[in-house]
């Protein structure tokens, strides 16, 4: 199972489209996970359409349309791995212990969460933290970035892919 991770796209606010790289890896992903931050309706259906499997949750910049759609968080399951998805809110600093808030009372093996578009792979206290940064803003970072994750064989991998 092979994820395409992005979050943060501020499609057509930031950018009129995903970068190439990143819809060439759409194509050769089973499923793809967005942490909220479209910020368009019309980009979230056009994503849905391109990955019927997606799984997303709303961010602090989406329409209301989206707010409407979709949840605050989500925790879904693949291949054995519980996965806890949200945007994340606040300030940067501090964020990591927000977004672990949220799902303190759920057993997950990850937690990919957006909202500072600065890439993030790493474990505190045996929960992995995954933040794909943005494939399309450099503000907070110096560059672009997504991510992708591998399930296989009982493991999960992760990567930062920078544009």
């Amino acid at each position: 199972m092979k994820i395409l991770v992005i979050s943060d796209t501020h499609i057509p606010h930031r950018a009129k489209e995903l970068p190439e790289k990143v819809m060439e890896e759409l194509n050769r992903v089973d499923m793809v996970v967005h942490a909220g931050d479209f910020t368009s309706f019309n980009f979230y259906l056009e994503l849905r359409a391109l990955s019927p499997s997606l799984k997303a949750v709303r961010g602090n910049m989406d329409d209301s349309d989206i707010y409407d759609t979709l949840p605050e968080k989500l925790i879904f399951e693949v291949d054995g791995f519980k996965i806890g998805l949200t945007h994340g809110f606040g300030s940067p600093f501090g964020i990591e212990k927000r977004v672990i808030k949220l799902f303190d009372s759920e057993d997950i093996d990850l937690l990919i969460f957006g909202h500072t578009h600065r890439p993030l792979d790493k474990t505190i206290n045996g929960l992995h933290l995954f933040n794909p940064g943005s494939p399309t803003d450099r503000i907070f970072t110096i560059r672009r970035s997504y991510g992708l994750i591998e399930i296989e064989n009982g493991k999960l991998t992760s990567k930062i892919i920078y544009l």
